[in-house]
Parts: C-alpha cells; structure tokens; sequence
C-alpha cells in the first residue's frame, strides 16, 4: 500500500504564507496610522493655508493666521456673471435646408418709346446718263454744255442721225415737247385744255400741247388755233417760260428793257413778261448780250439754253456759267 501525494491545487486554496500574512499586517497598521492621523487634526478644522502659503523665513504660527470667511454666495454670481459676460456668445447656426428653385427668367424691363423714331431712307442719288454725243456739236460751241446737261436728262432729243441741229429753228410743237419733257411731271395742271381746230386728233404732239396749255406755259391764238407747225420766235419763248413759272413783274420794265438796242422792237404783250424773264437771268443773247432779237425765230440751241436756265431758277438744276447770260442792270 502507497500513499498518494497532496494536491497542489487544494495546498494553494487552503494554507496561508508568510509573505501575505506580512502584507495584511502593513495594510493594517497604515488604515490605522491615517485614521489617527484624521482624528488627531479634527480640531485644527482642516486648513491646509499652511501648506499652500510660500515660506517666508519663519513658520507662522497657528493663532497669527488670518481667519478664513466663509465664501460669499453673491460675490460668487457677480464673478459667474462677469465671466459669462466675457464669454464669446455662440449663437448655433439655423440649419438651412437647401432647396433646388426653379430657373426663371430674368424679367424685362419696360421699355416705353415715348417719341415715334421715323424711318429715314438714305437718299438714292439719280444716276445721270452721260450726254449723247451728237456730230454737229462741237466741243467750243457757245450752247454745248447746255445741250449736254439737257440731252443727258431726256429733255431734248436729237435726230436718228445722231445729230442736233443746234441752229435749226423750233417749232411751236416742238417746243411744247420740251415743255413737257422739262416742267410737264413737276407742274400741276392749272388749266384746261383746248380742242384746237387746226390740230388732227393723230397728231404727234398732241398730249404734249395739251400739256403745255393746262400748265400754262403756251397760248392758243384766236379762234381756237394753235399753229404747231409755226416757227417760235425768241420773245414767245421768254414769255412763254415766265408765265408758266409765275415770275412776278419788276417795278421798272421800262428801265430794265433799256438795257436792250432794240428794245423798241418787244411787242407791247411782251415787255413785262420779257422784264421778268431779264431779272431772273432767263435770257441768253449770243452773240450779243444786248441785241435781243426778240422777233428772231429762236434755234435748237437757244431753246436749249433758255429752257436751262428756267430751270436753274426752279433750283433743280446748278448754274451754269456763260458770257452770254443776260444779268439785269442795276
């Protein structure tokens, strides 16, 4: 029979060594030392002044200490106030909840035009031909730039032949077609026309005398004739060109016509209207300014140059210069 050894386990549980039966008694003593230490300094009322006070050289002694006060419960609400003045407020933030706005339009200003702004259409300038080049018009010929300015606007015409026949005389039909070619679209009409008799209703000039009649540059004579077929004579040019353009008569006819050599010769009808014609620089004298001729049949090229300067006064045309321009004495 053998014995079995002790179990280890159960040794540990049960037996108490030395080393803590020597830590129990330490753990002991010091509860016991600081539990008499407490009471022993129960009347001293706790004050660790002493403690915290720096040394000064010599330890004060207990009854020289200055009497400790209670805290003061309002000194302490101002202090907390105070101090909560001094503290930054932070106010929280709102939460803002973003939301998606719909895009809209900026609105339009209103605009109120208070003035109508006309519409101004650039002026198109009249594009002037060049003049037809006739073959018996040379280029020194006291008439040239008058045929020229007239021939390049459609007012006077030439032959098929490509001529002029600048001395030639007019007739009285043929200067009723100029008549209309040069007043007859910017005149209203003032009269009526005439049923002459010695004009055939196919005639060619037809429209054209009409014309002249109804916007008073030409007369009929008599008994409802007009003799298209007559030579015109210079006077009944001037007065005819006077008369439709309404010249006003000058205060001294008389005076103004002794400008002429042979001013005794201006039919009596005629001396006003030719006094007119004078002061408004109608009339052209070539070679002569002061031989008017006013009974001479007038040719292609005084016809021309008269009828330009009617036209000058009328402020559609520019001025031409011409030695052999009448200018009225002063």
């Amino acid at each position: 029979m053998t014995d079995t050894p002790p179990d280890p386990k159960s040794s540990q549980t049960n037996a108490l060594g030395f080393d803590e039966f020597i830590g129990i008694l330490v753990a002991f003593a010091t509860v016991g030392a600081i539990l008499f230490w407490s009471f022993s300094r129960k009347e001293s009322g706790w004050n660790f002044n002493s403690l915290l006070l720096p040394d000064s050289g010599s330890v004060a002694s207990p009854n020289t200490l200055p009497k400790q006060t209670a805290p003061n419960v309002e000194s302490r609400q101002q202090l907390s106030t105070s101090v909560e003045d001094k503290l930054p407020v932070v106010t929280p933030e709102p939460s803002v909840n973003f939301t998606t706005l719909p895009q809209q339009q900026a609105p339009s200003l209103p605009f109120t035009i208070n003035k109508t702004i006309p519409l101004v259409i650039p002026e198109q300038k009249s594009t002037i031909p060049p003049p037809i080049t006739f073959t018996d018009v040379p280029g020194d010929f006291w008439a040239r730039r008058f045929i020229d300015a007239l021939s390049s606007r459609n007012i006077i015409k030439g032959y098929q032949d490509y001529t002029f026949r600048p001395n030639q005389p007019v007739t009285r039909a043929e200067f009723a077609a100029i008549v209309e070619q040069a007043f007859g679209k910017e005149v209203g009409k003032t009269k009526s026309t005439i049923a002459f008799k010695d004009i055939p209703s196919q005639f060619w000039a037809n429209s054209a005398i009409d014309q002249a009649i109804s916007i008073g540059f030409l007369k009929g004579y008599p008994n409802k004739v007009f003799r298209p077929q007559q030579r015109i004579p210079r006077v009944q040019v001037l007065v005819a060109l006077t008369s439709g353009m309404n010249l006003n008569v000058p205060d001294s006819p008389t005076q103004i016509l002794s400008f002429y050599r042979d001013a005794k010769v201006i039919p009596n009808y005629a001396t006003n209207k030719i006094a007119a014609a004078t002061v408004n620089d109608l009339v052209i004298n070539y070679p002569n300014t002061k031989t008017l001729n006013p009974n001479k049949e007038a040719t292609r090229a005084e016809v021309a140059a008269m009828v330009y300067q009617a036209l000058v006064r009328t402020g559609r045309l520019n001025a031409i210069e011409s030695e052999y321009i009448v200018k009225a004495p002063n």
